[in-house]
């Protein structure tokens, strides 16, 4: 394995590990799974269920389409793609409704709407260039989209230094809403950059 590769499968890992670990809620139920988002449960339920149901899928399948063996296979790639989208397009709008009655107060509230948003316009950028065969846009905006979406590893890698301090969920999300995207898309900026 090269050097070069390691960056990727980390990041696959991760975000099969996160998705993996976000369907707790089929074992569990809902509240045992989230105990600290009982209000989003209580109160945006249908938003609440679409959004942990179908945002893991978009982790798992986003990291995934970045292997070359997986790009090569071009009806494989468009449609893992199509489904991505349905799975962003969707998530990200009840992810909008959810944000709206996210603990943390208005800071919270405001990061983790920010993020949904961008998360949809973003991605519906990718899909258009893709759509317009315009491939190297279309990978650019990609790299931008899954940086969102890997917002659902680099929350949960930064709730593990918040709780160790004492924190809980509610407290931490006020930052959390930020540092979970925030770096990401100064990475990708970054990356492609470089």
């Amino acid at each position: 394995m090269t050097n070069s590769r390691i960056p990727l499968i980390t990041a696959t890992v991760l975000s099969l590990l996160v998705a993996l670990a976000s369907y707790r809620f089929l074992a569990f139920g809902l509240p045992l799974s989230f105990p600290d988002m009982l209000g989003q449960i209580e109160q945006r339920r249908l938003a609440f269920i679409l959004h942990v149901s179908l945002a893991p899928l978009a982790l798992a399948i986003g990291a995934v389409q970045f292997f070359p063996s997986i790009r090569k296979h071009k009806p494989l790639h468009r449609w893992l793609g199509r489904i991505y989208a349905v799975t962003i397009l969707i998530s990200g709008a009840a992810g909008i409704i959810v944000a709206l009655n996210a603990a943390g107060g208005l800071s919270a509230q405001l990061g983790f709407a920010v993020l949904a948003v961008l998360w949809l316009a973003v991605t519906a950028n990718a899909v258009r260039h893709a759509m317009a065969r315009r491939i190297g846009k279309h990978r650019r905006w990609m790299i931008y989209s899954f940086a969102l979406t890997f917002a659902g590893v680099t929350l949960r890698l930064w709730l593990l230094p918040f709780m160790a301090m004492g924190f809980s969920y509610t407290e931490a999300s006020v930052y959390l809403a930020w540092l979970a995207w925030l770096p990401n898309l100064a990475f990708a900026w970054w990356w492609l950059n470089r």
